[in-house]
């Protein structure tokens, strides 16, 4: 009865003050900047002005409401010292600060007058990344478990740290990539986080409570923000959610102990942002000698709206619908593998 009550307040005081900060946006003036409108990208012209890095605001919601329920009236009941590996309570806690770093670095960006050379925020992505898979590796140990099949394999801590490094990075960059179509990215946030969680509680991947907490939080927070972001939009994430999102869903699935799940989870991201960044990459490592995709407009929401004319909200249902196509298969086919004992 008490974890069900701290789940109803964290999903209360989740939806309510987000709804509350974006219904004002307290400090705007010097908290918030001003979407600048993107180069090449379709329709961007209409969300210049809007106020962006929003994402501020509802990241440090869930954050804080999250961390209040894990810590606060949960305090770290393990033998093992704060800093000592294997505590997992205290891994989450460094998570989660790591993820406020993530969104800082975002939200720094969205305020500046000018936006930041690729190259800065390319760097400081890889920081935060850097931090990440090292916490990941100290606190959680390098067993990552099969979604689908239960079954887990230890990896050597350098292999694991440097996939997580590239996973942070990865998830960073293709969950930003993503937030050019009003609705999409945070919507696709939850598809994912959602999907990490049930296949985590399947697998038995994690064991504490502390994931049900986190997405009792996550998803009427992102809720809320999505009544002020779908079509038309009043306001926008920004640097800061699509960042802060991006960290936050590697991490999970890390502390799920699922991360190759990403590969389910993150395929929208990447079919949608993910082959814009592909073909940046290539195209400047190359010096414009290679260009992949030369016929599809990236990404490939742009792609669908200057180029087979969707609507705005067309584009968000196909996206969506796709994805939680490829999430509902997957949960539905690893349910029906346990049910006829296959695996598990």
């Amino acid at each position: 009865m008490y974890f069900i009550t701290k789940m109803a307040i964290g999903l209360v005081l989740g939806f309510a003050i987000t709804m509350v900060l974006l219904k004002f946006l307290p400090g705007e003036r010097i908290l918030m900047g001003h979407d600048r409108g993107r180069k090449f990208a379709q329709g961007s012209a209409a969300n210049i002005g809007k106020p962006t890095g929003v994402g501020f605001y509802f990241m440090l919601v869930f954050l804080v409401v999250s961390s209040a329920l894990c810590f606060v009236y949960n305090p770290v009941t393990s033998d093992k010292g704060f800093f000592e590996s294997g505590n997992v309570v205290s891994g989450l806690g460094f998570g989660l600060l790591a993820t406020l770093a993530a969104m800082v670095t975002g939200w720094l960006d969205d305020r500046s007058k000018d936006a930041w050379n690729e190259y800065i925020k390319g760097a400081l992505d890889f920081i935060v990344s850097l931090i990440g898979g090292f916490i990941c590796v100290h606190f959680f140990g390098t067993r990552i478990f099969i979604a689908i099949t239960g079954t887990y394999i230890d990896l050597n801590p350098i292999v694991f740290y440097v996939l997580a490094v590239i996973l942070f990075v990865v998830s960073i960059n293709a969950t930003n990539a993503t937030d050019g179509i009003d609705g999409l990215s945070g919507t696709l946030s939850i598809l994912a986080v959602l999907t990490t969680f049930l296949m985590g509680f399947m697998s038995l991947s994690f064991f504490d409570l502390n994931p049900v907490l986190l997405v009792v939080v996550f998803v009427p927070t992102l809720i809320a923000y999505l009544i002020f972001n779908f079509n038309p939009s009043k306001m926008l994430m920004g640097d800061a959610g699509s960042r802060g999102l991006g960290f936050f869903i590697a991490f999970f699935l890390i502390y799920c102990r699922i991360p190759l799940l990403y590969f389910i989870v993150g395929l929208p991201f990447l079919c949608d942002g993910g082959i814009s960044i592909v073909k940046i990459t290539v195209g400047r490592l190359t010096k414009k000698k290679i260009i992949l995709f030369k016929n599809i407009t990236t990404p490939l929401h742009d792609e669908l709206r200057k180029n087979r004319m969707f609507s705005v909200k067309k584009v968000w249902v196909t996206l969506v619908l796709a994805a939680a196509a490829i999430d509902f298969l997957y949960v539905l086919v690893a349910s029906l593998l346990r049910a006829f004992g296959v695996v598990g």
